[in-house]
């Protein structure tokens, strides 16, 4: 992979990842405070790679396309 690829795939995912994992310690945060360190952080990866693998990356991916798609459609 080219490394302007590699790098707007790190953007994208970052752009997944920082809203979800913010959204999942505010809402659970309380909840799993008592827990030791190793058993939230699985709790976390568990809960937020599917969702950011099935969910957040292929939504990022539309929502560029369709930007991408009116912007061709609009240069010509």
């Amino acid at each position: 992979m080219k490394t302007k690829a590699r790098l707007i795939a790190t953007v994208k995912i970052w752009i997944v990842i920082y809203p979800a994992l913010t959204l999942f310690l505010y809402l659970v945060h309380d909840t799993i405070s008592h827990l030791p360190l190793y058993l939230r952080t699985f709790l976390m990866t568990a809960t937020l790679v599917p969702l950011i693998v099935f969910v957040g990356v292929p939504t990022v991916d539309k929502i560029i396309g369709l930007f991408k798609n009116k912007t061709e459609s609009g240069a010509q």
